[in-house]
């Protein structure tokens, strides 16, 4: 048989491959890379629409003169406001965002905003993400991002030292969206490794939300920062997943379906193995909390899941093919659903009437599970070879759980032995 006879068989079957590649990625829903994950509950849950509230609240120029205050309002009261910092006084360095005090939560809130369509310095940080260009921590994270946190350590780690010092039972909690939630990544990552620009704040009072967070880490940073680092994606959005390069994503801007073509090319033709081994490639940070707001190809809502996890393999590796994975990043979509949720655990434990002993019984519960869970991340972590995974000094999520720096250091040298 001559080659100009096997080239149709070949081009047949090449376009039956494609096809049945391209059936798979179109059935490939959001709820898979979760289903197995636990259920998270309302304690926990609790301050993702408040801090989204926050955030929000960042875009306004006035808040005594709201333009796209959410129902409710924004819970910002303007006496709480320590500083706010626009676009003219961080010279495009890093996004606008406010320092302000909650009492009521009792946190001292560093709030970041998201990328601004209309301001190209937003795009310079994003696109400083040269590969392996910035290490960290043993680890490698986003360059561009990695400056903009260091230039909001330079200028305003001083305020916020002495608001620690001031209140010495508030948490230290960074929260921020798209940009945002990279740029307060790393910020929590700094406070934690020069805790003496910050007060000498212990780890155990630093949280940080990232909301529909950019990948910024390298996935042992991902999972050793996952007890004071939270990302919270809402179903299909594509950030969290976006693999590429964000220069190659933004060129690709005109041509979207360019993008995700490049993007599920690469998710699929990567090995699993080579994905986790690949010390430069980069995550979405910390612990995760998937929110699940719709059936799968139905645009019909739900009562809202969420489900949390530390992943360390299957870590939002595919893009998922929807209407819904641009909206689905937006922070007002977010906001919305996550108060549904939270409404919804509410709703349900209010229902259970649960005694307040038991409550803080199972907070305690709950505090232990999560320190557990991190700990089998990292064991995981080192089973399949992921380079400098190990469990860090202390677990700083919940107040209750102090645990000093020498088991600390006994517990990393038993996973490492």
């Amino acid at each position: 048989m001559s080659f100009a006879c096997c080239l149709p068989i070949v081009e047949c079957v090449y376009c039956l491959a494609c096809a049945r590649w391209a059936w798979k990625k179109f059935l490939y829903t959001a709820g898979r890379e979760s289903e197995n994950w636990g259920l998270a509950t309302a304690s926990e849950f609790e301050p993702v629409p408040r801090l989204c509230r926050y955030i929000l609240s960042v875009y306004e120029d006035d808040l005594r003169n709201p333009l796209w205050a959410p129902p409710g309002g924004y819970g910002v009261d303007l006496d709480w406001i320590v500083l706010r910092r626009s676009y003219e006084d961080t010279q495009g360095k890093v996004a606008p965002y406010m320092i302000y005090l909650d009492h009521g939560s009792q946190e001292i809130v560093v709030a970041i905003r998201g990328l601004n369509l209309a301001k190209e310095s937003d795009y310079l940080v994003l696109l400083d993400d040269k590969l392996g260009q910035a290490e960290f921590d043993g680890g490698f994270v986003h360059n561009g991002l990695l400056k903009s946190a260091q230039w909001v350590e330079e200028t305003d780690s001083k305020v916020l030292g002495e608001l620690i010092e001031r209140y010495p039972n508030y948490t230290l909690t960074f929260a921020g969206h798209s940009l945002g939630a990279g740029v307060v990544t790393l910020l929590a990552m700094l406070a934690v490794k020069n805790r003496e620009q910050f007060g000498n704040v212990e780890r155990r009072r630093i949280r940080c939300f990232a909301i529909a967070p950019a990948r910024c880490v390298s996935l042992n940073l991902a999972v050793r920062y996952a007890d004071i680092i939270n990302s919270v994606v809402l179903q299909d959005d594509f950030l969290p997943r976006t693999t590429v390069g964000q220069e190659n994503a933004f060129k690709s801007l005109f041509c979207f379906p360019c993008v995700l073509c490049i993007m599920c090319l690469k998710d699929t033709c990567t090995m699993e193995e080579k994905k986790l081994k690949d010390p430069r490639r980069l995550y979405a940070p910390g612990r995760l909390y998937h929110i699940i707001a719709r059936k799968p190809f139905s645009s019909t809502k739900i009562s809202p899941v969420v489900r949390t996890a530390i992943p360390v393999d299957g870590r939002f590796e595919h893009i998922v093919l929807s209407c819904n994975m641009t909206s689905d990043h937006a922070i007002i979509c977010i906001l919305t659903e996550a108060q549904r949720a939270l409404d919804t655990m509410l709703e349900r434990d209010h229902a259970l009437d649960i005694p307040t002993q038991q409550r803080m019984e199972r907070q305690a519960s709950l505090a232990k599970e999560h320190r557990e869970e991190h700990r089998a991340a990292l064991q995981r972590a080192v089973a399949l070879d992921v380079p400098q995974a190990y469990l860090p000094s202390s677990y700083g999520t919940f107040h209750e759980l102090e645990e000093g720096e020498n088991s600390g250091k006994l517990e990393e040298k038993a996973l490492l032995s």
